[in-house]
């Protein structure tokens, strides 16, 4: 469902993701877990066609990215890091103007966000203005926003981040439900076990190059030690003085 092929993105004489190869299957939830700056946005940014990669492929459900950028992102739904919104539109002009954008029923797109809006208590709040909601109300309308035209893949760059407890545990459950139903979930996370509990497979990216890809029980033989997802990821990432630091830090 979610193809990359070699992408690579430099920018000046940075190279912030080298030559990145995998493919996410249809109804896997996959987490992307790499530490600050090792290029995880970059890379979903163009999968999501948001960025274009300096060179390489990308494909969603066989539809090129760079090649076919409209069809391909008719199928994707997209939060970013930052909840970003148009500050002067109240929650339900946001919502219609994304159901315009993507040109799908409106009827159905409606439904579709008043189930979402009942779900997280946005419901009675959908008139006033975004530019006063909070940083967790702002993650919810993107999310709202990128479920509404129900695509095939979704694309979540910390979807967890700001939001309470409540909000977090929906977030979970939803996903669980869209991959039930055959959708693919690409899921980046700082929040580890997170990962470990909801995902098929991960991938680790570290200083722009793929380590690793495949399920934490794979990851677990490949380093040929037991152990929680956090601790195979650390020593997988870390530099050699951190990982004495932790252990100083351990006793």
């Amino acid at each position: 469902m979610i193809e990359s092929r070699e992408l690579t993105k430099k920018f000046g004489n940075v190279t912030a993701v080298n030559s990145v190869s995998f493919d996410v299957k249809e109804g896997e939830l996959f987490a992307f877990l790499g530490p600050n700056g090792a290029g995880k946005t970059t890379t979903i940014k163009m999968l999501s066609g948001l960025l274009i990669p300096t060179s390489g492929a990308a494909f969603i459900d066989g539809v090129s990215v760079i090649d076919n950028p409209v069809e391909a992102k008719k199928r994707i739904g997209f939060v970013p890091d930052q909840p970003n919104v148009y500050d002067k539109l109240t929650l339900r002009e946001f919502l219609d103007f994304v159901i315009s954008i993507y040109r799908v029923d409106r009827k159905k797109a409606q439904e579709t966000a008043e189930e979402y809006l009942e779900i997280f208590d946005l419901a009675d709040r959908q008139d006033e203005l975004l530019e006063g909601y909070s940083h967790g109300m702002r993650q919810k309308a993107n999310i709202i926003a990128a479920l509404i035209h129900e695509p095939k893949v979704m694309f979540l760059d910390e979807p967890t981040v700001g939001l309470d407890p409540r909000s977090a545990r929906l977030i979970k459950d939803i996903l669980r439900k869209l991959t039930a139903e055959g959708r693919t979930i690409f899921m980046s996370t700082h929040i580890l076990e997170i990962a470990e509990e909801m995902a098929d497979r991960v991938g680790i990216i570290n200083k722009g190059s793929l380590k690793f890809i495949g399920t934490v029980e794979e990851l677990r033989k490949a380093q040929g030690k037991d152990g929680s997802l956090e601790d195979l990821f650390l020593e997988l990432t870390a530099s050699e003085e951190d990982k004495e630091l932790i252990s100083q830090l351990r006793g």
